[in-house]
């Protein structure tokens, strides 16, 4: 069918894979760094220009030779805010920006509450969301805000440029499900919580579907509607309903594949959209691999000597359990409570049991975020990880039993990029007619290592009760309604 390409424009760099658009083959790679700024820079804001410095020299030495398609991802929960000639009112504001944590709650409150933005858009509004930033922007520049005719987000913006900015202006389903604004459940806009954000309403991107073309340019090159990387790296994977996926940074989150949009009236879901045409609930956690390197650095070891120590102790940890909450917690919603280790008799206060409690800690932790994806109706037959941390033996250890399913461990690879490429071919193949709109190609799932709950899973699901046990003991009712329950039976292998 051709070549194609996929770029990631993440928060640092840009990464190019250029693939063969029926096997899905790697052909080329590019990279760059995106050029940082003289002077002490505001980590929140960023001039785009650099993504496209970076995307110009990640592509260069004829990178894109043949490639007949592009698709493109990029950082989530960016904002551009725009004047009604495509100008910039104001920088670019990256996804991490906490610095609308006042303006989110404020916005919370006027519509009613969380369980009033849950039935609207799926999701309460969060600092990082570009609904919060249009508040923070209305509330500390004023006069900016009033000069916003439209908004976009990074990919919205890359594609534009890509297309040479034309009138038309698009983004997709994806990348809109995390505005705040856009309800996966009904597929549309609420350009009244835009307005309650910013005081008017600007223009909004058309969200295409999963396969439809963004353009194509002058010269004759098919750009695909492009998403955000969390949907990219989906595609990536190749993920399909059944399949959930736990990213363990510093804080974690656990999302799933779903055939329809999930809530939950407290928040604790983000009701996302995918790439593909159907759904990615999330649930997100504050603390993950915080909580281990926390215990390392008081074990005065690494990450990997933690691992060490903790396959010296034994399911259960003799006893301990570390309830991982060192941030807060938003899931359960405890913001302001600490951590908690329980447990503690002569015989368990050694490292490798405390090693041992701080990774089924963390993993209880997460497991308790994918019961609510659970409680809610999504069925979980396989869970990837993903993060530097889903190696660590302890983690593969332990992590089969406590999430009662296989576990799967993708070897490392720029899924995001990859899922983009795959956009781009399916866009290819339907302008070509030789691909459905509603089946994206076929490309090989990626090389990954595969753990079984194994005869082990009464042993990890007793540690699993135990900690639901001490939570609900130390924070009754965190959870609203019953606690969740301990994770099924594994599914039979080879789904």
């Amino acid at each position: 069918m051709g070549i194609v390409a996929g770029l990631d424009s993440s928060s640092t760099f840009t990464r190019i894979v250029v693939c063969d658009a029926d096997t899905g083959a790697v052909l080329r790679q590019g990279y760059a760094p995106h050029p940082q700024p003289a002077g002490e820079a505001n980590p929140y804001e960023t001039d785009p220009q650099a993504w496209l410095l970076s995307l110009g020299e990640a592509a260069g030495g004829g990178i894109l030779e043949g490639v007949q398609a592009i698709g493109v991802s990029a950082q989530q929960h960016g904002l551009l805010a725009l004047d009604a000639q495509g100008a910039l009112v104001a920088p670019a504001l990256v996804g991490n920006d906490k610095r609308g944590q006042v303006a989110a709650a404020d916005l919370a409150d006027k519509l009613g509450g969380r369980q009033a933005w849950t039935e609207a858009v799926g999701s309460v509004p969060q600092s990082a969301q570009p609904v919060a930033k249009l508040a923070w922007l209305a509330r500390t520049d004023p006069e900016a805000a009033r000069r916003i005719a439209m908004v976009m987000s990074p990919h919205d913006w890359l594609v534009w440029q890509l297309l040479g900015r034309p009138v038309r202006r698009t983004t997709d389903r994806g990348g809109a499900s995390g505005t705040g604004w856009w309800s996966a459940a009904s597929g549309s806009y609420r350009i009244d919580l835009v307005e309650l954000a910013l005081g008017h309403r600007p223009v909004l991107p058309e969200v295409l579907g999963p396969a439809e073309a963004a353009g194509t340019t002058p010269e004759g090159l098919l750009i695909s509607a492009g998403t955000g990387e969390t949907m990219a790296a989906a595609l990536g994977l190749g993920l399909g309903p059944g399949d959930a996926v736990v990213s363990l940074g510093a804080s974690g989150s656990v999302m799933a594949v779903h055939h329809e949009a999930l809530s939950e009236p407290n928040g604790l879901i983000t009701s996302m959209a995918d790439a593909t045409g159907m759904h990615l609930p999330v649930v997100n956690v504050s603390n993950a691999v915080r909580a281990l390197r926390g215990t390392a650095d008081l074990l005065g070891t690494d990450l990997e000597g933690l691992s060490d120590l903790a396959l010296k102790s034994t399911p259960g940890a003799h006893g301990l359990v570390l309830l991982p909450y060192l941030e807060g917690e938003r899931t359960p919603n405890l913001p302001h409570t600490a951590g908690t280790l329980s447990g503690l008799r002569r015989d368990s206060m050694k490292p490798e049991h405390l090693a041992q409690a701080a990774f089924e800690g963390m993993l209880c932790g997460l497991v308790d975020a994918l019961d609510v994806l659970r409680t809610r109706g999504a069925e979980i037959r396989r869970v990837f990880l993903l993060g530097a941390a889903a190696e660590l033996p302890a983690v593969t250890a332990a992590a089969p039993g406590l999430f009662g399913t296989q576990i799967v461990v993708p070897a490392p690879a720029d899924y995001a990029a990859l899922g983009a490429a795959r956009q781009a071919a399916w866009a290819l193949g339907v302008a070509q007619g030789t691909l459905a709109p509603h089946t994206p190609p076929l490309w090989p799932a990626p090389a990954a290592q595969v753990f079984e709950p194994g005869e082990e899973l009464p042993v990890w699901q007793a540690v699993r009760q135990q900690y639901v046990t001490t939570r609900e003991q130390i924070h009754p009712g965190a959870f609203a309604g019953p606690a969740p329950a301990p994770a099924p039976a594994p599914y039979p292998t080879g789904y």
